[in-house]
């Protein structure tokens, strides 16, 4: 008689997993090789290992390979040896609840602020979730202010709506990321601190995000020194999290930062399986991972009515805008921010490039009397980029471009409007109205 899979496959499933075992063969790089486990394994799993000195390691199976599991540690590899029993672990799975707010914890729901562990919900969720049904999805909400005047008058966003922030590093993704969460009208807010260096944790709960945020905050954070599973959990944590605050119909405020480091680890793990580097050194697996986190975010379900607005940081290596993570993210979410350095060094804050930026809901989001306004302010900052240096050099002789003399004297009135302090919070109607007063009284040349 043929033997019937579906029958194999449920008599599998009632297997206890604490009681499939199996055993360290070999160790190489980050990988751990482990043997006994059979078809009881799959990829993505955790299994337990024991140490003899030492608390159990956790590790996740990321490939199999001549009928060995080959899986990534979830910490250092230091007192491991082959021969050690290896127990398979349930898979990755947190239990959110309303006493996760105001918390900061790792991505296996463990505090990480010295308090007590939180209380747990009525039933866990899996971080590796599918994002909702396409065609059952509701459509993005109303305009949502954001509390900087650069974005909400030159890439406004609606409720569950997907924006990246890009920049190199030490040009202000941190401090921009600390004003969007005072400015933002959002029941919930979640951070995900991916890769973060450990000494500016405090700095950013105390310094940039406060208190009074940080009540209504859940910041999951790995820092740099965690394995690459880890840090990579953290961005599925911190979307599992924000997945339940949308599911009780809040509306949720997702900072990501950021999707670089995301993409690092996933290629971590992919050489370390021994993946081919495709582009850039990036394995194939690094741009299939890279949708299936960034989808989960935007609207819930139709009828849910939560949403996930999600803004996430993209660290460009180099200043290039086109390398391979920051092209692939471009073209998956709903718009960018560009912030630029050379904006930064002159002293402007925050240092967006109005020019280089854009949300793709503007269209259906400004009203018909901003939607001229922001256009000539884009047409007059665009001219004075070009005859700025040779108004510095004092080459440019006025009379001669009536276009360009009206972007000599309004561009450094718009710039002023762009700047804004740090701990200030505008709304758009302060934002229109101050662009509307900068053209409509332009500066000598």
């Amino acid at each position: 008689m043929r033997p019937d899979p579906a029958a194999a496959a449920a008599a599998l499933a009632l297997v206890p997993r604490e009681a499939v075992q199996g055993t360290v063969t070999a160790l190489g790089g980050l990988t751990v090789t482990l043997a006994g486990f059979g078809p009881l394994a799959a990829i993505g799993d955790r299994v337990r290992i024991d140490l003899p000195r030492a608390a159990p390691l956790l590790a996740e199976i990321a490939a199999f390979r001549d009928g060995m599991a080959e899986a990534i540690a979830l910490g250092p590899l230091h007192g491991l040896s082959a021969g050690a029993r290896a127990v398979l672990a349930p898979r990755p799975a947190l239990s959110v609840s309303e006493a996760w707010l105001g918390r900061v914890l790792d991505p296996m729901g463990r505090p990480m602020d010295g308090r007590p562990q939180p209380a747990p919900g009525p039933a866990p969720r899996p971080t590796h979730a599918p994002a909702p049904e396409a065609g059952g999805r509701a459509r993005l909400g109303p305009r949502m202010a954001l509390g900087v005047r650069a974005l909400d008058l030159f890439t406004p966003v609606r409720r569950g709506q997907r924006l990246g922030l890009f920049a190199a590093s030490g040009v202000g993704k941190s401090t921009l990321m600390a004003m969007l969460a005072g400015g933002v009208a959002a029941d919930v807010i979640v951070f995900a601190l991916v890769g973060e260096r450990g000494r500016e944790l405090r700095e950013f709960l105390e310094d940039d995000l406060g208190p009074e945020r940080l009540a209504r905050s859940v910041v999951i954070c790995a820092t740099s020194d965690t394995a690459a599973p880890v840090r990579r959990e953290a961005a599925y944590a911190a979307m599992t999290v924000a997945e339940h605050f949308r599911d009780q119909g809040r509306q949720v405020l997702l900072l990501m930062d950021s999707v670089t480091r995301f993409a690092l680890a996933l290629r971590e793990i992919g050489l370390a399986v021994r993946e081919p580097p495709a582009t850039r050194g990036y394995p194939p697996s690094v741009f299939t991972e890279l949708p299936r986190l960034l989808e989960r975010a935007g609207p819930g379900p139709e009828g849910c009515g939560g949403a996930i607005t999600a803004l996430f940081t993209v660290l460009v290596e180099g200043d290039d805008h086109d390398e391979p993570v920051a092209d692939a993210v471009r073209g998956i979410l709903d718009g960018h921010v560009v912030l630029d350095r050379r904006i930064a060094e002159a002293g402007r804050y925050p240092p967006v490039d109005v020019l280089r930026s854009l949300s793709r809901t503007a269209p259906g989001v400004l009203d018909a009397h901003e939607r001229p306004l922001v256009a000539e302010a884009r047409r007059h900052l665009a001219t004075w980029a070009e005859v700025r240096d040779l108004v510095r050099l004092g080459a440019y002789r006025p009379g001669h471009d009536r276009e360009a003399d009206a972007a000599v004297a309004l561009a450094p009135a718009i710039e002023r409007v762009l700047a804004q302090p740090k701990g200030m919070a505008s709304d758009p109607d302060e934002a229109f109205s101050a662009l509307a007063s900068a053209m409509s009284m332009p500066d000598s040349p």
